[in-house]
């Protein structure tokens, strides 16, 4: 698969066969079917769109957003670990009889308003969404038939939000519509039992992961299943490769759905669709698979924090160095945001996501339907990442250096591109007329001097892209797929 996305031909041994028939424009599509078992669910084909997209936004929701202390995962860090903060945080601000699902009646949501989370969304820049529709806690947004009472229209909001948010998603913008959904359960008996059982036993997921999934995929068809909690049993207790090859064969979204790789011990970074590998990761090099970032503008938590400092939040530079990293690497980044209890995004939470929108809006060629180039950092400049994109006549690629810090002596100076006579160098949404001249750097590179831009001239504020054309090395030139593994095996 690599780091391109393609329609398979017709001599793929994945995805879909395309069997043209000489009888007029007569073409019949027949469907491979998958086979439960990870050597034909691999060699499946990631949609085109989700390459092409680059960037998504996560949603956190759940009970945990009503205490709003410390993480998500305040139930385990207080019930079961017994983690001192969270004890005494309870002792302090409720009564002892309180028990964790008497939050759930509090996450009223009465400012939700899933059409104004959409604008925000969609002002962002993203291409699609990856909605929590049930976390650990196992409280689930819509009203599943597996968690009777402890779902948002039996207790606390009383709606549907994945419905509402999906509705308003897919009526008023072109966002593609995730949904992540965690297997197990911190403090679910069934699950218990079978952990206690040495995971022998499958009642949990029988009864309640596996049903909820085909339920949300089926009410819902969401264009991402985006699976977590599979790291205490193996894929098999789970049964995802059963779930994965229905998916992909018989359910509604058979041909377009996004998949990750969080199935069970095993087949993390290694099985399913994209690979996230780990929260926050980042490998800051090229790996042999498309891979994804998720991670959190509030620094510690996932969930909305009350008690967070401006200081946890990454700025808009932080965020956009992310960007810049993920995308270099071949890779999607995922930002998450943590609503309110009250169903509102944080003011601060909200500017991240259109500052980073008004960035994309002028510098997006440099960042949708990218591709990766020789160089992923400057070989002399570390605050310098490129990505490149080929033209439609094959030949020609276009290099974008985005640079993170204007230099203060107005020279830029890089070291992996190498000019020709055919060299032009512009800055990506600069309308004005100064040019920006280069010259050979004596060891290799070019230095390429900035003019003096006017403040109302600027493109933007923060982090700025040269449009690079006519290199001397403008193609790609990319390590084996077998040097990469070596570096992923590094990794595992």
């Amino acid at each position: 698969m690599g780091f391109a996305t393609s329609i398979p031909t017709p001599s793929s041994p994945a995805g879909l066969l395309l069997t043209l028939l000489c009888a007029g424009s007569f073409i019949q599509v027949v469907h491979v079917q998958y086979t439960p078992d990870w050597k034909s669910l691999d060699s499946r084909p990631l949609p085109g769109w989700y390459d092409q997209g680059k960037i998504g936004i996560f949603i956190h929701l759940g009970v945990f957003s009503v205490p709003s202390f410390g993480n998500e995962w305040f139930v385990q860090f207080w019930k079961v670990n017994k983690i001192p903060s969270y004890v005494e945080f309870m002792k302090k601000n409720y009564p002892p009889d309180f028990n964790y699902g008497d939050f759930a009646a509090d996450l009223k949501m009465e400012f939700f308003d899933p059409y104004s989370w959409a604008k925000i969304f969609n002002a962002s820049g993203a291409k699609y969404i990856v909605f929590v529709s049930k976390h650990a806690e196992g409280y689930t947004n819509w009203p599943s038939k597996t968690s009777f009472n402890w779902n948002s229209m039996d207790v606390g909001a009383k709606r549907d939000i994945v419905g509402e948010l999906e509705e308003a998603v897919r009526s008023t913008t072109s966002l593609k519509f995730g949904m992540y959904h965690c297997l197990y359960e911190w403090i679910n008996p069934l699950y218990l039992q079978d952990k206690a059982n040495n995971f022998t036993t499958q009642e949990f997921p029988k009864t309640k992961t596996l049903p909820a999934l085909y339920e949300m995929v089926k009410r819902y068809r969401p264009d991402i299943v985006w699976s977590d909690g599979d790291w205490e049993a193996p894929d098999d207790y789970w049964m995802s490769k059963e779930f994965l090859a229905w998916l992909y064969n018989e359910s509604p979204v058979k041909d377009t759905v996004m998949t990750n790789d969080r199935w069970g011990i095993g087949s993390n970074c290694t099985h399913g669709g994209v690979w996230d590998c780990g929260d926050r990761f980042n490998p800051g090099y090229l790996i042999p698979h498309k891979w994804e970032q998720c991670m959190t503008l509030d620094k510690t938590s996932w969930g909305f924090r009350r008690n967070a400092p401006l200081a946890d939040y990454l700025s808009i530079e932080e965020l956009l160095l992310v960007l810049a990293r993920t995308i270099s690497c071949g890779g999607n980044l995922l930002v998450n945001v943590g609503p309110t209890k009250y169903g509102q995004i944080d003011p601060l939470m909200e500017e991240r996501l259109r500052q980073m929108g008004q960035w994309l809006h002028v510098n997006g060629e440099a960042i949708y339907g990218s591709k990766v180039w020789t160089f992923q950092n400057d070989t002399l400049n570390p605050d310098v990442w490129y990505t490149s994109k080929s033209a439609s006549n094959g030949i020609n690629t276009t290099v974008y250096a985005i640079f993170l810090s204007w230099p203060r002596s107005s020279v830029l100076s890089l070291g992996g591109p190498r000019p020709s006579s055919q060299t032009k160098v512009t800055l990506v949404g600069y309308q004005g007329a100064a040019a920006f001249t280069f010259k050979n750097r004596s060891q290799g590179g070019i230095d390429v001097t900035l003019p003096n831009i006017p403040v109302s001239l600027m493109p933007g504020k923060w982090a700025w892209v040269l449009r690079l054309e006519g290199l001397a090395n403008q193609k790609p030139v990319l390590p084996s797929k077998k040097e990469l593994m070596k570096k992923m095996d590094k990794l595992r």
